[in-house]
């Protein structure tokens, strides 16, 4: 059996599977930046689900600070680009951009095994199926939802040009490339005929909006990937995990928060990656009222938001099935996974929905 964390190298080696942290390179390479140095041996513990990019807490003595790294290869070309992250964290450090410090990023993979960046601990509350209670009543449930519209519109009023993030993303083109990419990635994952999500594929094609200026696309921006501050009124304090950030069309940040986001009356697949989330509680406000805020603060018209919400579902509804493809060819035992047969058709209706106006 593997372990996560080891000491050594040596102990490394000895492993079938390479561990994620070798304390004592770590150790090392943390001393030479003065983080923590000379505060004894490093505690870590792992922050998050660990799905995608690994995030530790890392303790030596008083200090604490946040590491990021892939997860174990083998990985695809291109994922999992943590220095990529770093980049763009550094980039929007002295902008309004509500994000963690970078403190530093290590391309040495001889240190861990692979890429690396620390970055600030951010005191507060990450919010997914309970509220701390200065949160809980509902004048500060509904200020969760304005405060996370208003950090989005943050990001997208960023000058990336001036920030130096030029070639960090195409910035026309974007939603072009996300249905030919998406199109592709069905026809490699599909393991059955839905005639529900092919309608969704087509009405998406044809109707495809003109995207207005580029700006900073976060690519997963949810409840789940912020973090609020310890004490009211409610404050968004930090917007995490960046992996999927690019150049592009920023209503498809809007149509992926609206997919996301979970209401009273919603079946659960119809929020796939908000299931029993606390935004189903009284005083959070309802999509529609997020979709309004977000128009009256950024001034972009809403009129085809129902477009990229119904582009967020028949991608879920196409990445979620290749996990179901996992699950058939028994590379996985997830029980999760096994829903999956209902789950992706019942994905596929809920975007059919939403693109003719029914559920939004």
């Amino acid at each position: 059996m593997s372990e996560a964390i080891v000491d050594t190298h040596a102990q490394a080696a000895e492993q079938p599977l390479p561990p994620l942290l070798i304390r004592d390179p770590l150790a090392a390479w943390l001393d030479a930046r003065g983080l923590g140095a000379d505060a004894g041996p490093i505690e870590a513990t792992t922050v998050g689900d660990g799905h995608s990019n690994v995030t530790y807490l890392i303790r030596r003595g008083a200090t604490e600070l946040v590491l990021r790294r892939p997860p174990r290869p083998p990985l695809p070309p291109s994922a999992h680009d943590v220095l990529r992250e770093a980049q763009l964290l550094t980039a929007l450090e002295p902008t309004p951009a509500r994000t963690p410090k970078v403190l530093a990023a290590c391309d040495d993979t001889t240190v861990i095994g692979a890429p690396f960046y620390v970055m600030e601990k951010v005191e507060g509350d990450v919010l997914m199926r309970a509220l701390p209670p200065h949160l809980d009543p509902p004048a500060q449930r509904r200020l969760i939802g304005e405060q996370l519209i208003d950090a989005l519109v943050e990001v997208h009023a960023v000058d990336w040009r001036a920030c130096g993030l030029e070639g960090y993303g195409k910035p026309t083109g974007y939603l072009e490339r996300q249905l030919r990419r998406f199109t592709g990635l069905w026809e490699h994952n599909r393991t059955r005929e839905l005639p529900t999500l092919d309608r969704v594929s087509a009405w998406l094609a044809a109707n495809r909006p003109e995207s207005g200026a580029a700006t900073i696309v976060h690519g997963d921006y949810r409840l789940g990937n912020t973090m609020f501050a310890p004490q009211a009124p409610a404050r968004l304090e930090a917007i995490f995990d960046w992996e999927l950030a690019t150049i592009g069309d920023p209503l498809a940040d809007v149509g992926y928060l609206a997919a996301t986001w979970a209401q009273p009356g919603d079946e659960q697949v119809g929020t796939v990656f908000a299931l029993g989330a606390v935004t189903m509680q009284p005083g959070f406000p309802t999509r529609d009222e997020l979709i309004a805020r977000y128009e009256e603060v950024s001034g972009r018209s809403m009129r085809d938001v129902r477009w990229y919400a119904t582009l967020a579902l028949w991608k879920a509804a196409i990445f979620l099935e290749g996990s179901y493809r996992r699950l058939l060819a028994g590379t996985t035992d997830d029980p999760f996974f096994a829903l999956l047969d209902r789950g992706v058709p019942a994905l596929a209706e809920r975007a059919w929905n939403v693109a003719g106006g029914s559920d939004h």
